[in-house]
C-alpha cells in the first residue's frame, strides 16, 4: 500500500480515473452511436472535463447552500439530494451535446447518457475501492488498528 499526501492522492485519483474513464467512455460511445474512434474520442474526452468542472462548480455550490443552512453534517437525504443533483445537472448538460454531435434525437441521446450513467455508477464504486486499497490516505492504517 503506498500513502501519498492527501493532494496528490487526489490529483492521481482524477487523473487516472479520468484516463480510464476516456477510453471505457470512448468504447461504449462507438458501441451506442456506431461511430469510430475519430468519432467518439473527442467527446468523450470533452464530456470528462465537462464532468471534471461540473463536479467541481456543482460540489462548491453545495457546500454554499449546506454553509448558508447552518448545517451539522450530512444526513442521507442530503447525500441522496448531492447525487441525485449532480447527475440532473450532468445529464442536462450532455444530452444536447449527444444530439449535437451524433446528430440524434433526444431519446437516443438519453439512452447514450443512461448507459454511460449506468456504466460509471459501476466503474466509480470498483475504482475508488481498487484505488483506495491501492493508494491509503495517510491515517488510514492508524483509524483501521482503532476500529
Amino acid at each position: 500500500m503506498f500513502v501519498l499526501s492527501p493532494v496528490k492522492r487526489r490529483i492521481l485519483y482524477v487523473a487516472v480515473f479520468e484516463i480510464i474513464a476516456i477510453a471505457a467512455s470512448t468504447a461504449l460511445l462507438m458501441l451506442l452511436s456506431g461511430s469510430d474512434v475519430q468519432g467518439s474520442l473527442p467527446i468523450a474526452t470533452a464530456i470528462s472535463l465537462i464532468a471534471v468542472a461540473w463536479n467541481y462548480t456543482y460540489n462548491l455550490l453545495f457546500e454554499k447552500m449546506e454553509a448558508m443552512r447552518q448545517s451539522e453534517g450530512r444526513t442521507l437525504i442530503t447525500r441522496i439530494s448531492h447525487a441525485f443533483g449532480f447527475e440532473f445537472g450532468l445529464f442536462v448538460i450532455i444530452i444536447p451535446i449527444y444530439m449535437a454531435w451524433y446528430s440524434v434525437g433526444f431519446w437516443k441521446a438519453f439512452e447514450m447518457e443512461a448507459v454511460l450513467l449506468l456504466f460509471f455508477l459501476i466503474y466509480t464504486f470498483v475504482f475508488t475501492y481498487v484505488f483506495d486499497m491501492i493508494f491509503s490516505l495517510p491515517n488510514y492504517k492508524t483509524q483501521a488498528e482503532k476500529l
